[in-house]
């Protein structure tokens, strides 16, 4: 196995950067997965038991000047590597204002992701910032269980409001509840709810415009002042909009209700649209950039509460 890349562009790698630093802030391991076109970053805790997954997709030659890699066999030109989120977003933290960025798979007594960063001194001279970050190759029997998760169709899609907004919201009624329950229109209305026995708490958005859904039958036949509910731990969204660093200019919230008698609250997907990438969170996620130059693709699971 063989795996090496470079960023030279400042834009670039600034992004790349501000991506690690969001997965760093949702878990603490990660799994990278190398591919001759992309690089995607997997977390796969299991949601049923409270855990976070999330799918992120990196288009290489958005990012990259050079790449080059060699997966496991020419059938399966994949590499499959577990690493501390953490090491690698402290690791790119000294990467402000870099000349050069090189990211190369090696095997130090042990295997590792050796990051390379070249930097400007003082005397206009480069000097050269090396981290070794310790990584676990993950066996080909068990990729089965990193693929990237399937998205159902939603009931009701709308984009949200400011991000810092929303979060300034959740944060002071997660000091009142750890439910939050979800509630949006295809007439661009979405409410943000907590419910106790002592309080219940509303705040409501209006005139946020709906995109249109993935699915044409969705919408035919819904009332557009019907509300899809749904109920989550307020906590996993906070942990969400707490670590999005990627300036997304536009947010979308697809809430999907489940059938009746359901044990689980229902489901969340949420888009965020940016000049470079396209990151989704929620129970699930799926949507796509407006110009197709999407560099970056996110999938955030969050667990749901019970009913």
């Amino acid at each position: 196995m063989k795996f090496r890349a470079k960023i030279v562009d400042t834009a670039c790698l600034n992004h790349f950067t501000r991506v690690s630093n969001m997965i760093a802030k949702l878990a603490k391991t990660c799994t990278l997965r190398i591919s001759p076109d992309k690089l995607n970053f997997i977390l796969s805790d299991r949601v049923a038991n409270g855990g976070v997954s999330m799918w992120c997709e990196l288009e290489q030659e958005n990012f990259f000047s050079e790449f080059q890699m060699e997966g496991v066999s020419a059938e399966n030109n994949e590499i499959y590597l577990e690493l501390t989120s953490e090491n690698l977003s402290r690791a790119l933290k000294t990467a402000q204002n870099a000349r050069a960025l090189k990211i190369k798979l090696t095997n130090k007594h042990f295997p590792c992701l050796t990051v390379s960063i070249e930097l400007l001194s003082v005397s206009s001279s480069s000097r050269v910032v090396t981290h070794d970050i310790p990584v676990k190759v993950i066996p080909r029997k068990l990729w089965k269980d990193l693929q990237e998760p399937t998205v159902p169709d939603a009931d009701v899609s709308i984009y949200l409001p400011v991000l810092k907004t929303m979060k300034s919201v959740v944060e002071k009624m997660k000091n009142i509840s750890n439910h939050l329950i979800i509630e949006a229109n295809l007439n661009g209305e979405l409410n943000l709810k907590i419910e106790t026995e002592l309080v219940c708490v509303t705040t409501h958005f209006k005139d946020l415009g709906n995109p249109p859904l993935a699915s044409e039958n969705a919408s035919q036949d819904r009332n557009l002042e019907q509300m899809a509910e749904v109920h989550i731990d307020i906590r996993k969204l906070l942990q969400f909009l707490a670590g999005q660093q990627v300036n997304p200019t536009k947010a979308t919230c697809r809430p999907t209700e489940l059938p009746l008698g359901s044990t689980l609250g229902g489901h969340i997907y949420c888009g965020l649209v940016c000049r470079a990438s396209h990151v989704e969170s929620g129970c699930s996620l799926n949507s796509m950039n407006d110009d197709h130059r999407s560099a970056a693709h996110v999938q955030l699971t969050l667990q749901q509460v019970s009913l």
